[in-house]
């Protein structure tokens, strides 16, 4: 019997570990070895995120890595670079628009627990969460205008968080920060030892858990709407801008010299 979601999960093999344990359903990515995104991993994390969301056995939910060291590199590049553009648009789309509606009304909390590297589109899947809790050794950062992409969704969000020259430097320069930096920046809600950063993440959703669902649903959808200030309409923007991106010579040379390893030669005014 197949769950009551409209998404391609059980066509692909199981690239994501899902459990339930005391109300928190644990959404573990396990992609090797990176945890890259591709169209089916994309599939089967917004078709559980739909299930833990509709499950009223669940009550607060947990993304994180099962790779140790690793959160998510982001788009899988060397397929989406194959992909027509059109299909790479359905990719960006599933990754912003689908990602952040299921999120904003999912009716539970979420919480990101990341270890190691969150880059790219590893950044929008954390930032979707509620709450992000880091590894004292977890590092972020917005590479993508250095490999033929911009962090397009972050530009709607990132200045309303950390101030609108800190969001210039970080989405414009692709530097590597750590978890300290970032939860002074206001991006990390709590940082724990690597060695316990999930158990960290788990106290932290038993204590949600243990909320009433019902005043949890209700206190949540008022807090999303309170905190959208047209943030779901800069995502649709977000997705137009990369479809005029990937369109682009240099986006194909950026991605191109990723994939095989060297610098890209970009195209001269």
């Amino acid at each position: 019997m197949q769950p009551p979601f409209p998404f391609s999960y059980w066509q692909t093999p199981p690239m994501i570990d899902y459990t339930i344990r005391d109300n928190v359903a644990e959404i573990l990515v396990n992609n090797p070895p990176v945890n890259a995104l591709d169209n089916a991993l994309m599939d089967q994390l917004l078709g559980l995120l739909q299930r833990a969301g509709e499950d009223a056995q669940v009550r607060a939910i947990i993304i994180s890595s099962a790779l140790p060291g690793r959160f998510c590199g982001g788009l899988d590049l060397a397929s989406f670079l194959k992909l027509p553009l059109a299909e790479a648009r359905a990719t960006v789309n599933r990754l912003y628009s689908q990602l952040c509606d299921i999120q904003f009304n999912l009716g539970k909390p979420s919480i990101a627990a990341i270890a190691g590297a969150a880059r790219g589109g590893g950044m929008s899947l954390a930032i979707s969460c509620d709450l992000i809790v880091a590894a004292d050794t977890a590092t972020f950062g917005y590479p993508e205008m250095d490999i033929g992409l911009l962090p397009a969704i972050h530009y709607t969000h990132l200045p309303r968080i950390v101030g609108r020259y800190q969001a210039f430097d970080l989405l414009f320069t692709g530097r590597a920060f750590g978890a300290e930096e970032a939860k002074s920046l206001g991006l990390v809600s709590r940082i724990a030892p690597e060695a316990d950063l999930l158990n960290e993440a788990r106290k932290l959703a038993q204590t949600l858990a243990a909320k009433s669902p019902e005043l949890m649903r209700m206190g949540r959808a008022a807090f999303m709407q309170a905190i959208d200030s047209n943030y779901r309409s800069g995502v649709a923007g977000a997705v137009n801008l990369i479809a005029a991106t990937i369109a682009t010579d240099d986006s194909k040379e950026g991605l191109t010299a990723f994939v095989e390893k060297r610098k890209p030669k970009w195209k001269q005014p």
